[in-house]
């Protein structure tokens, strides 16, 4: 028995596995075997084959959501590591670690007109983190030395704040596959290089900075973005609201709902209230932190009604200016900041009687919001909106939600969660907003997660990322709602599209397909939704845990959808006139 020319290469798996990555997804491929069988051969990482790249990519990136640790991403050569695309652009700007491997040909075999070769090293341009590029000779100690810094190093860099993917390009040279008398083994003594995380705590001048400013603001707002369930960045954050009576403004997906007096409907008045109403939110100072908002019209508010300052809190990496009014930029993280902050006890009962009055500004909003919407349900007739309320009710307390874009996320938006629902956790490709992942990416929690995964949907998303069931695992946890109305019916909502005589073909995008014939085929559970006296039965129906996949399927009238949004904006806007 000889040791293996390729050992450094299967020595790659058994370093993962060192530094806990323990999931690994598999595109089918002959180039890229060394690592194929490296990895398959490991007892401790879960690995699987997804055999459309797209859809791989994008179910890697719902197992890194779910286990924070970068999922491994290996494809062979050609045009199947542009396929990733899609999927390591939602990573880098939703700051979610991918380790990706892309097998090559050798170096001199490029634009040789020799099969499956395109030029591979900086494929992902700037959406990684960074590209990498192993040795393709092996045999020499400093190419063994370079192939496990480099790995090191990639996993390091995934893990860096602020997350993200990293490309690894492997050439490999043939033989790809182990000799007769060879033996596929892991080294017992691969070097890990730990990289230990700053802890991006508060400094002491930035300590006597807020300790110098806070004073000076009256009206204080919180806006948060985007982010991941964080028990103790929601409890940081509730203490401070209790502490100082500022308003915290959340948008679905940033996860803050457990908060009993957060402001989630900012979306719902923000778009009807006037502008005497919005000059009395206007903040003296904002406080961001998080990714992306949803609400454009909490966009407009804040570019409109600029605040005084502004101060973001982001450990690290490139700060975005979404509101144009970035003042000061604090790198730490937001329980640090906000657990600071509520020890900055006010002893100005004037100052103190005016951040009240501020705060109930919102609150007074807030009720409207909610008080629109509870009298606006239920409608005569059977739309989209009123389902999505009916299934964020009725979810499983211990649900993960999950919001394709388009519509989808902006109706759940609209609806929100409420602090009972504590235990719920919400996802949404909202780094690039693109339809094309959305399944796969909740199918990928559902590969590793024992919690109930719920998606709701478009037919475009849907029938675009049809590939996402197209393995062979089981997800007895799926259960997907669709919201079929035959086309792109966002195009009807905004300005613009809807008045184009090429809308129905060009923008909207009619379709004719529904979601029976493909349960058929996966064989999942198909639910038709086609009335109202169903809903109740047919969602009991859907979340029962039994072990099937299924879809809740609702065909409707684009037409109906829009004219029962836009009822419901008016019925808001008609608020402020009593």
């Amino acid at each position: 028995m000889t040791q293996p020319r390729q050992q450094p290469l299967y020595d790659i798996a058994e370093l993962c596995a060192k530094k806990r990555l323990t999931q690994a997804i598999l595109c089918p491929g002959s180039r890229c075997a060394p690592l194929t069988l490296s990895f398959a051969r490991h007892k401790k990482i879960q690995t699987r084959t997804i055999s459309d790249e797209r859809s791989a990519g994008f179910i890697a990136l719902g197992i890194a959501q779910h286990t924070k640790l970068p999922t491994v991403l290996v494809c062979t050569s050609g045009t199947a590591a542009y396929n990733f695309a899609p999927a390591v652009a939602e990573a880098y700007f939703s700051e979610t670690p991918l380790l990706i491997f892309t097998a090559d040909r050798p170096a001199e075999w490029i634009a040789q007109q020799d099969g499956q070769t395109i030029h591979q090293p900086g494929i992902y341009g700037q959406h990684v983190k960074k590209t990498f590029q192993l040795p393709q000779e092996y045999e020499h100690a400093d190419s063994q030395w370079a192939i496990n810094r480099i790995v090191n190093e990639a996993i390091n860099l995934s893990l860096q704040e602020p997350q993200g993917p990293v490309h690894i390009n492997a050439p490999f040279r043939e033989p790809l596959y182990p000799q007769k008398d060879e033996v596929i083994g892991f080294s017992e003594n691969v070097r890990v290089i730990e990289d230990f995380a700053p802890a991006f705590g508060l400094t002491e001048e930035q300590k006597r900075t807020l300790s110098a400013a806070w004073p000076t603001f009256n009206n204080v707002l919180i806006v948060a973005g985007q982010q991941h369930d964080d028990t103790n960045g929601v409890s940081s954050l509730a203490n401070f609201f209790h502490t100082h009576n500022i308003p915290i403004v959340g948008d679905i997906i940033s996860n803050v709902h457990a908060i009993e007096k957060v402001v989630r409907h900012a979306d719902v008045f923000l778009g009807q209230a006037s502008a005497a109403v919005k000059k009395t939110l206007q903040p003296d100072l904002l406080i961001t932190f998080g990714q992306s908002v949803i609400s454009k019209n909490l966009k407009l508010f804040l570019r409109d009604f600029a605040p005084k300052a502004h101060w973001h809190i982001q450990p690290a990496g490139i700060v975005a200016d979404s509101f144009k009014s970035i003042t000061q930029v604090f790198h730490t993280t937001p329980p640090s900041f906000f657990n600071f902050l509520s020890t900055l006890q006010s002893t100005d009962s004037f100052k103190q009687q005016k951040q009240e009055n501020f705060n109930k500004f919102w609150e007074v909003e807030e009720r409207r919001a909610v008080r629109t919407l509870d009298e606006f349900f239920p409608q005569q007739e059977l739309a989209e909106l009123e389902v999505v309320r009916e299934v964020i009710h009725q979810l499983p307390p211990d649900a993960n939600l999950h919001l394709a874009n388009s519509m989808s996320v902006r109706y759940a938006n609209f609806i929100g969660l409420t602090a009972a629902q504590k235990d719920i956790h919400v996802f949404a490709n909202r780094g690039t907003s693109g339809i094309d992942g959305c399944t796969s990416t909740a199918v990928g929690h559902a590969l590793v997660s024992a919690r109930p995964n719920v998606l709701i949907t478009g037919d475009l998303a849907f029938f675009y990322d049809r590939n996402a069931f197209w393995h062979n695992y089981p997800l007895p946890n799926l259960r997907v709602v669709l919201l079929n109305n035959h086309g792109g019916v966002i195009f009807k909502m905004i300005d613009g599209p809807g008045t184009m005589p090429e809308s129905d073909e060009y923008f909207i995008t009619q379709q004719k397909l529904n979601a029976r014939k493909l349960c058929e085929e996966f064989g999942f559970e198909h639910l038709k939704l086609d009335n109202k006296r169903k809903v109740k039965n047919l969602l009991k129906d859907f979340f029962e845990p039994d072990g099937k996949t299924k879809v809740l399927e609702l065909e409707s009238d684009g037409v109906l959808n829009k004219a029962i949004f836009d009822h419901l904006k008016q019925k808001i806007h008609k608020s402020y006139e009593l």
